[in-house]
């Protein structure tokens, strides 16, 4: 069995969400050849995208071709919508989610759903929650800071209390990568940003006592946590030169949480995926692959099958951790 954790997908027609609340450049889609779309941002093309972004019946023939049994399917992250007003964001949520439910009903030996709820307004990212729990959702995701808001912020306690209560998984996922406007070439934010903005995430929770508070919350940071791992040994140094700075609202050492939370497989190297083994124990690190986009794995899972791993590893890695994580 592999469960590949870490995917995206979104409806195939989208509505005019810009026209329908006076306000905004929201994402709609433009059909412009068969199989082909251009994610508009207003009048700005953000990212072509292919059918199997849309079309369940593909994505089953590529897992199969792939030897994967299952995905876990979860909106594209510029769907957040944090910036929009909440209740305007809580109508583009549930018409994200309801599609993810529809696909996940008609299909459910083959996916799995990680809802999406508006952050910037803690009540209504609950209530978003727990109506997506009660449709057969096992998790949410949501992005590696809210509106420039880190993931330490007292206003989100509610929300992991309630992700606690419901046995929520909980995928964070990159974006809007901080210091992006002043890296515009080379893909600079999605190479060099997107692994911070993970171990942004990461270190304000593990500094903010986040884990400390809530010691059920199931935490997964994709792209194998981004640069966390690799600057451990600074951040825990950081720790221990100057906890006037560091240590302030958390007295433990940062590495005392590996082994807390899980991370994706997606490091796109094998001895960084051994390290993350090594580091993290085989049992919170889960076969991703950020399918169906170009900085994704090519070949979902293959990563994996190369990386000299036990065979028990590996099967933590394909199955275990995320049966785990997911409450299967």
């Amino acid at each position: 069995m592999i469960i590949d954790v870490h995917t995206h997908i979104i409806p195939k027609h989208l509505p005019d969400f810009t026209k329908q609340f006076g306000y905004g450049d929201f994402i709609k889609l433009e059909h412009h050849q068969p199989g082909k779309a251009w994610m508009m941002q207003g009048d700005k093309r953000f990212r072509e995208i292919l059918a199997n972004c849309w079309d369940a019946e593909i994505r089953i023939e590529e897992m199969k071709q792939h030897g994967i049994d299952k995905q876990v399917i979860c909106t594209i992250p510029v769907m957040f919508s944090y910036n929009a007003k909440p209740q305007d964001c809580l109508l583009i949520s549930e018409f994200l989610n309801d599609d993810i439910a529809a696909t996940v009903s008609q299909y459910p030996d083959k996916f799995i759903g990680l809802a999406t709820v508006p952050m910037q307004d803690t009540k209504l990212a609950v209530k978003e929650l727990e109506r997506s729990m009660k449709i057969g959702f096992k998790g949410v995701q949501i992005g590696s800071n809210i509106n420039n808001i880190n993931l330490n912020d007292e206003r989100f306690f509610d929300f992991y209390a309630a992700c606690e209560s419901l046995n929520a998984a909980i995928l964070i996922h990159p974006w809007q990568m901080m210091g992006q406007e002043h890296m515009t070439k080379y893909w600079l934010p999605w190479l060099v940003g997107m692994p911070a903005e993970i171990s942004r995430a990461a270190c304000s929770m593990i500094f903010g006592g986040v884990f400390e508070r809530f010691k059920k919350l199931k935490v997964c940071f994709a792209h194998g946590g981004g640069s966390l791992l690799p600057t451990l040994g600074r951040i825990e140094h950081g720790w221990e030169c100057r906890p006037d700075l560091v240590a302030i609202d958390n007295k433990h050492n940062p590495k005392e949480y590996l082994g807390k939370f899980w991370v994706d497989s997606h490091v796109c190297d094998t001895e960084m995926l051994e390290y993350t083994v090594k580091k993290c124990g085989a049992n919170k690190v889960m076969q991703g692959s950020d399918y169906p986009f170009p900085l994704g794995e090519a070949i979902p899972g293959e990563l994996v099958h190369k990386t000299p791993l036990s065979d028990k590893d590996k099967e933590l890695v394909f199955f275990g951790a995320a049966k785990e994580w997911l409450n299967l």
